[in-house]
């Protein structure tokens, strides 16, 4: 009976991983259409000094490079961050669930509930799970929204830009330029994101006696929105120094040799602000972004249970 009851258990484990990474990557998918016209600004602005403002970058990109330069390496992102996202949604998923049986073990049966603590290590969990295939997914979308315009472009599309990272900065290494402080970076945004996302949903379901599965969608949506700006406030200052790093040249044009070197030049040459450079951009994005990926990841979620 025992043997029995674990394969039982395992099995439904199993289909609701598959159920959190499918809705998550429909997630990802939502979230790249939504975010990508608003993070191109958000590069440009802590990658070089020629503008003046979010809006200013936005207008001289429309101008210089057209309406389609909104959606420059669109394609690397659409794929990957569908991934990307359908891994923090699985991996998630998965430590929420281990939490809930260790906390279930413990008391006796009596409750599974997580502690917030317990949200924020799912999350960072997520996060790091996740740095594995975002780091060169993101490398490779900068290079990309970073090249010049036109005749002077460095790389034709994603596969040219991997390959020349790779030649350049000696395979994997160059590809995976800037790794460290995005594993940093993932731990702690999503360890917010998610933490703030399931307490809001949580106070909700408690102050209207509801489940959590009854949260009306729009408030499902707001919530999201919200955890989204909790998640750029967190780690934004290590999202600049990661966009620095991967901007960065190779061999004789290269200026940073690691993490701290990069924090460290950027303090003594920006001080604090430079560590905030492009934030009101990323704000922006992050509501309808963050509103729309939670959105549909949990509709989708419910409409597959």
């Amino acid at each position: 009976m025992t043997d029995a009851a674990q394969d039982v258990d395992a099995s439904a484990g199993s289909l609701d991983t598959a159920k959190d990474l499918f809705a998550g990557a429909a997630g990802g998918i939502a979230q790249v259409l939504i975010g990508q016209p608003f993070d191109i600004v958000k590069v440009r602005l802590q990658t070089t000094t020629q503008y003046s403002s979010a809006l200013d970058a936005a207008r001289s990109i429309y101008a210089k490079e057209g309406p389609l330069a909104f959606y420059k390496g669109t394609l690397s992102p659409l794929i990957g961050i569908g991934a990307c996202v359908s891994i923090q949604f699985g991996a998630f998923g998965y430590a929420k669930r281990y939490f809930e049986a260790s906390n279930a073990a413990s008391a006796g049966g009596l409750t599974k509930d997580l502690g917030y603590g317990q949200y924020f290590a799912a999350g960072a969990f997520a996060g790091v799970a996740n740095s594995v295939i975002s780091g060169p997914i993101e490398h490779v979308r900068i290079r990309l929204q970073t090249q010049p315009h036109g005749a002077a472009r460095l790389y034709s599309g994603p596969l040219d830009c991997v390959r020349k990272l790779a030649q350049q900065g000696g395979g994997l290494r160059g590809v995976y330029r800037g790794e460290a402080v995005t594993v940093l970076r993932e731990a702690q945004a999503y360890g917010m994101w998610f933490l703030a996302f399931e307490w809001m949903m949580n106070a909700d379901a408690r102050r209207n006696g509801v489940s959590r599965d009854a949260v009306p969608a729009y408030k499902v949506a707001f919530y999201g929105g919200l955890a989204g700006e909790a998640l750029w406030l967190a780690s934004y200052p290590l999202d600049v120094i990661k966009s620095k790093m991967q901007t960065d040249g190779f061999g004789a044009d290269m200026r940073y040799r690691n993490m701290r070197d990069c924090f460290a030049q950027t303090w003594r040459a920006e001080g604090m602000r430079g560590f905030w450079k492009g934030i009101a951009p990323t704000l922006l994005r992050a509501m309808p972004v963050s509103a729309g990926t939670f959105a549909v990841v949990e509709a989708t979620k419910r409409a597959i249970s």
